[in-house]
């Protein structure tokens, strides 16, 4: 027997088995009756087996090995049309499934409201998340495990940058703002200069928010005393809390009501406030329409993220 039987052959022996009757297959494919028996003829030569009783006067009785041979073709034929359906999908940009890798604040205070409008947008393509912090997710895009990557960029010179394998695309920029414990009592708001000798919390020493923090401070000709150091914003955000530090707190995660307790330290005049941005990172070239949608939606949340409600900015 052929490792997979003549295509042509089974679905011809697959319209007799719906209609019981040669006759009637041959007038739903066309065929003449004897054309549709040499077929069946044809194909029980290929297996070994006889698939059909056939008796003059009698309707056809299908053997056990036409029984089996019947659901194995049907399983195989819907199997080929789910194929066809899949790929005619496929060439055309449509997708089931859309792998997004998002750092951890973005996956709480950014992807729900998102992934719900892109819902009603667009219903057919489930999206899967991944958190995974942007120095990981990157090297995922590009082999192709992640298909959009929602990151962060502290500094200008941090990855990801442009190349040939990825498109990125500046979703919008997130204020950075400096940070103390909440005193109800001080009855004024708090100062830079009165921060200088407090301890800070921060990132690790080459985390790219550490980097950022050194840099502003070196700009403005200050020394820092970053003693507590964490990757997790909402650790540092709960030492800010405390009164055991200050430090820089993206501007969303103090949305949501998570700003009370804490104040926003009032800068110098002309000291220009930190941002990092919020980038929306693909794989170069063609991709289904859903990743488009899926972009817009996410500016626009950045966008509305900017000023953040329940958090006094001062």
């Amino acid at each position: 027997m052929k490792p997979q039987p003549d295509l042509k052959l089974l679905a011809t022996f697959l319209a007799v088995a719906r209609h019981g009757s040669m006759a009637e297959a041959a007038a739903e494919l066309g065929y003449v009756p004897s054309a549709v028996s040499q077929h069946i003829a044809a194909l029980e030569r290929e297996t070994g087996v006889e698939l059909i009783v056939r008796r003059p006067g009698s309707r056809l009785v299908f053997t056990a090995a036409g029984r089996s041979l019947a659901r194995a073709a049907r399983t195989l034929f819907d199997a080929t049309a789910r194929f066809q359906d899949t790929a005619h999908g496929i060439a055309n940009r449509e997708i089931a499934e859309l792998r997004v890798g998002t750092y951890p604040s973005a996956m709480t205070y950014l992807l729900p409201q998102v992934l719900s409008a892109l819902r009603i947008r667009r219903p057919g393509p489930r999206a899967r998340l991944v958190v995974v912090e942007t120095d990981e997710g990157v090297p995922r895009v590009t082999s192709g495990d992640i298909d959009l990557l929602v990151a962060y960029r502290y500094l200008p010179e941090d990855p990801p940058a442009p190349s040939e394998a990825l498109a990125i695309t500046v979703l919008g920029r997130e204020p950075l703002l400096l940070v103390a414990g909440a005193d109800p009592g001080r009855g004024r708001p708090v100062e830079l200069a009165e921060c200088l000798e407090r301890e800070w919390v921060s990132g690790h020493a080459h985390s790219p928010d550490r980097r950022q923090l050194h840099r502003w401070a070196g700009e403005l000709g200050i020394a820092l005393q970053v003693t507590l150091e964490t990757e997790d914003l909402h650790s540092m955000l709960a030492m800010i809390r405390a009164g055991l530090a200050v430090g820089l707190i993206p501007a969303t995660l103090l949305g949501q009501g998570h700003g009370s307790g804490v104040e926003q330290v009032v800068l110098p005049p002309g000291v220009a406030p930190l941002h990092r941005e919020i980038l929306a990172v693909s794989r170069s070239g063609p991709h289904p329409p859903v990743v488009d949608d899926l972009v817009t939606l996410l500016a626009e949340a950045v966008e509305d993220a900017q000023r953040p409600e329940g958090f006094d900015a001062g």
